[in-house]
């Protein structure tokens, strides 16, 4: 069986970070895997509107209350190392580039954990901080959403499919949480093509069996336009725990440019989604 063997969870000012630590170490413990937490958020000097002129006691002020939301994450995280699981080795970032920093510690790890955006309650990163970490490391991501997850990930999984790049690359990096799960759905749209080439065409059920997985496909014709709502509605119907799907989008003049199926799973997402670009 395959298996992940370095992890990456991003630690962040909010209060859903104990989620994605124990979302994580219960990953490690099935494959036998090494975690790391990295505290990332942007100094809050250089979010404040001021001027270059900064009174030393404003910075001072401020570089306080950054010391002190670092410090009620290293709380939470230290109380999730009190409870049995795997070890979780600890580092932090903080800056205007925070998110390329964290992006460059992703290139050394097989999955990253992060959690979806609340609008309602920002955490202390940018907030293109999962877009731009995604699109910067092109590593497989496992973000979980921020209505709270307890519960299993990946025993009832879905792929949502089609024949691209980043779908293909999501499903090779799903393998090692695929091979352990108990259903696997692939959700396919797409108008019916026949492939130009002779002789023996490899596909994606063919591929998944090649790993022991036994798929179960759900054929919805010609995609829709909202094929990213369609995924998700789908996906609830059918209990799953866990959402392979590509992750599509490019940088274009230094903005982040995602795809709509993309945004719409990032903003609307109530489980586990593993993506990759």
């Amino acid at each position: 069986m395959n298996a992940y063997k370095q992890l990456l969870v991003h630690l962040d000012d909010s209060a859903r970070n104990m989620p994605r630590l124990r979302a994580a170490r219960a990953i490690a413990a099935s494959h036998g895997s090494m975690v790391a937490a990295c505290y990332a958020v942007t100094s809050s000097y250089l979010e404040a509107a001021y001027g270059a002129e900064v009174a030393p006691a404003l910075l001072a002020s401020l570089a306080e209350w950054d010391d002190g939301r670092r410090d009620r994450a290293r709380q939470t995280f230290e109380a999730e190392m009190g409870t049995p699981g795997p070890a979780v080795g600890w580092s932090e970032v903080k800056g205007i580039g925070c998110s390329m920093e964290f992006a460059r510690q992703a290139f050394h790890a097989d999955l990253l954990v992060l959690g979806q955006r609340d609008p309602s309650a920002p955490a202390g990163a940018s907030g293109d901080f999962n877009e731009t970490v995604m699109l910067a490391s092109g590593k497989p991501t496992l973000v979980m959403p921020y209505v709270g997850w307890s519960g299993s990930i990946g025993r009832n999984a879905v792929i949502a499919w089609k024949e691209t790049r980043e779908a293909a690359r999501s499903v090779a990096a799903a393998i090692p949480l695929l091979q352990q799960a108990q259903t696997v759905h692939v959700l396919h749209w797409a108008k019916e093509a026949q492939p130009a080439v002779d002789g023996a065409v490899l596909g994606l059920d063919t591929y998944l069996r090649l790993y022991g997985i036994e798929p179960v496909w759900h054929e919805g014709g010609e995609e829709p336009a909202a094929v990213g709502d369609l995924a998700l509605s789908r996906a609830c119907d059918l209990g799953a725990d866990l959402l392979v799907m590509g992750c599509y989008g490019h940088s274009r003049m230094r903005e982040l440019v995602l795809g709509g199926m993309t945004r719409t799973l990032l903003r609307s997402m109530t489980l586990p989604v593993l993506m990759t670009h």
